[in-house]
């Protein structure tokens, strides 16, 4: 079984051994570390009803920095989570199942690969804030304070908003669910959608808005790819939920921002970009192989 806990919603799997999702449950986030061990226990019990299921490990990604060895987190600040909270034990007290703790960016990434069948990837989470996660020659990249892959939280403007990590001008502020929302309203749908559909409406504004959002997200894949140089990069999260038109408008704000460069273009990031599955819920499905891989 499988959690992927984000800022607005908890979505549950129970998967089979070779990553068939067998049962999901999804349901909003409620905000605070108690309430969400509440909710996620409550979807363990739907989700153990509905697929025979007992006891068992239960693999968890969430957001912030994750000990994956004591099962706290810190800086979840988009769940109101305070710091040094022991997430694990608190949601095996209230399943009776052991639960295996990692970032929900970590969780995601080890979901595409599989879906995907590579071994060697950055994976980009684009969702209520941005976050990268390395899977490298097929082993996930925590570092040394499980801190790798936090780029979100690079300040690129000194004259941009505050972030909610306590920075000025964070990546994430303009490469995000959160960055699209304060620029294009979604009335009632979700910002990036409804700033796509704008777009290939033909409204100016939208293309204009759509093209600064893409730049942004490119700026994060260059990061990761001049980083760490993975076989490819995936682009998922909620905002890519989009599909193929981020893809498709992140890889030309990449050819563009080679143009100049014989060195960028050399390494081809524009053709080493990939989708996350839209099909399968890989943070959840990852989350599951976590609890596998530690039975």
């Amino acid at each position: 079984m499988g959690l992927d806990i984000g800022a607005t919603k908890i979505l549950g799997v129970v998967a089979s051994a070779d990553g068939e999702v067998l049962a999901s449950l999804r349901v909003a986030s409620p905000t605070g570390g108690d309430q969400v061990v509440a909710v996620a226990a409550e979807v363990v019990e739907k989700l153990r009803a509905s697929a025979g299921a007992e006891g068992g490990v239960i693999g968890v990604g969430i957001p912030g920095l994750v000990d994956v060895v004591h099962g706290t987190v810190r800086h979840a600040v988009n769940l109101g989570v305070a710091d040094g909270y022991p997430f694990s034990d608190r949601l095996a007290a209230a399943t009776g199942a052991r639960v295996v703790l990692d970032n929900d960016a970590n969780a995601a990434a080890l979901g595409a690969a599989a879906a995907l069948g590579v071994d060697d990837l950055g994976y980009l989470s684009l969702g209520t804030g941005l976050a990268a996660a390395l899977v490298l020659d097929g082993r996930l990249r925590r570092g040394s304070r499980n801190a790798a892959g936090e780029i979100g939280h690079i300040p690129v403007d000194p004259g941009g908003p505050r972030c909610e990590c306590g920075q000025v001008g964070c990546l994430e502020t303009v490469a995000s669910g959160s960055a699209v929302a304060a620029l294009w309203p979604g009335d009632g749908r979700p910002a990036a959608q409804a700033l796509f559909d704008a777009a290939a409406a033909g409204s100016a504004e939208a293309v204009a808005v759509r093209d600064r959002f893409a730049a942004r997200v490119a700026d994060a894949v260059r990061l990761v790819a001049l980083t760490v140089d993975p076989a490819v990069v995936v682009l998922g999260g909620g905002v890519a939920q989009v599909g193929e038109r981020l893809r498709g408008a992140v890889a030309h704000a990449l050819a563009e921002q080679a143009a100049a460069s014989p060195f960028l273009r050399s390494l081809d990031l524009p053709g080493r970009l990939r989708l996350a599955p839209l099909d399968v819920p890989v943070a959840a499905l990852g989350a599951a192989l976590l609890g596998r891989a530690s039975s």
